[in-house]
């Protein structure tokens, strides 16, 4: 019988370690907020487990052993805050006992029962918050969230990278790749937001974006990407609209074409560039190119170039506020003259 009670004793003990193992486990678990029922099932499960300590400890000696001692008298106190309710969790754990004593033999067993119980539940709860499968989503699903964050932050890396589709083994984009880069944006070279690119860049060259121009334009634009330099095209464009943004990329749209040992803007590129810049903002313009047609300007200056700007912004349609005294350039006096006769004609 001793032999038997050893053994009981025995499973008991190991049974209370494993246990007290998996509940450290849990509560670890719980403080790093790795589950999700952390509320009955936690106070039930500590609550279970204080009861079955209890219970080992009073099996682990023998029923007449236990019964022979007797518990000195505990010493009258004051009652407390929450005397109550350790009152009423004392009762009931103490019937629970005396129910298992009472029971004999049994008792160890509905002890191992319940730490079985208990171990079962606690393993099934551990194995659902560590299953494969859901590890595996919750790992896919945070790897693509990083990414996601990662691709939104601007890179220079990646900025690089992009820059070199283009260039190639060059440190330069030619017209070759210049052709190709206008390709994936989806706009024409000759489209006017190209112009204003060139101009957030600080492009010395039509045609041409050194490294050092495309990293520090890209970084102002916090462009890393075709797609996102595709979603800032609309942007680009809305600069024209800002007077002083206009002024700013029409003077330098000047430096940007002319040839750079040259001082002045060759007529057949400065119509382009008058015709891509005010080709829609000046009522007045295809009368003014009909003008440059049939001059006999070879070049345009950079005076006469700007002093067009503030014409088209100052200057009535009828030419009616235009003063022949005035600080005007000759090209521009030239023009009223020919278009006053014209409209005569």
């Amino acid at each position: 019988m001793h032999s038997d009670a050893a053994a009981v004793n025995f499973q008991l003990n190991s049974h209370l370690s494993t246990l007290a193992n998996i509940h450290k486990i849990y509560h670890t678990l719980n403080r790093l907020n790795l589950t999700e029922d952390v509320g009955q099932d936690d106070h039930q499960t500590g609550e279970s487990l204080s009861k079955i300590r209890r219970i080992g400890s009073l099996r682990s000696c023998s029923s007449s052993d236990c019964f022979s001692k007797v518990m000195p008298p505990r010493k009258k106190r004051r009652p407390a805050a929450g005397d109550d309710l350790s009152a009423k969790k004392s009762r009931h754990d103490g019937l629970y006992e005396a129910k298992l004593l009472k029971s004999g033999g049994n008792g160890s067993q509905n002890a191992c029962a319940s730490v079985d119980k208990l171990t079962e539940s606690l393993s099934s709860r551990r194995h659902k918050l560590y299953c494969p499968c859901f590890t595996s989503m919750y790992r896919k699903y945070d790897s693509t969230r990083i990414k996601a964050e990662e691709e939104e932050v601007f890179s220079s890396k990646r900025c690089l990278e992009w820059f070199y589709e283009y260039a190639g083994t060059d440190d330069i984009v030619g017209p070759e790749g210049m052709e190709k880069f206008c390709e994936d944006i989806g706009v024409e070279p000759e489209n006017v937001v190209m112009l204003v690119l060139a101009w957030k860049l600080d492009a010395q060259n039509m045609g041409y974006f050194t490294l050092q121009e495309w990293l520090k334009g890209m970084t102002s634009l916090q462009c890393d990407t075709t797609e996102k330099l595709r979603n800032s095209l609309d942007y680009l464009r809305s600069l024209l609209n800002e007077p002083a943004n206009f002024k700013l990329i029409y003077r330098y749209a000047f430096d940007f074409a002319r040839e750079k040992d040259q001082r002045s803007l060759d007529i057949n590129t400065a119509k382009c560039m008058l015709g891509l810049l005010l080709g829609k903002a000046w009522s007045l313009f295809p009368v003014f190119h009909q003008f440059l047609e049939q001059s006999k300007y070879k070049v345009i200056n950079k005076d006469q170039w700007c002093n067009v700007l503030e014409f088209s912004r100052t200057i009535n349609l009828d030419l009616s506020n235009y003063d022949e005294d005035g600080a005007w350039p000759v090209l521009l006096d030239e023009f009223v003259e020919w278009y006053k006769g014209k409209q005569m004609t």
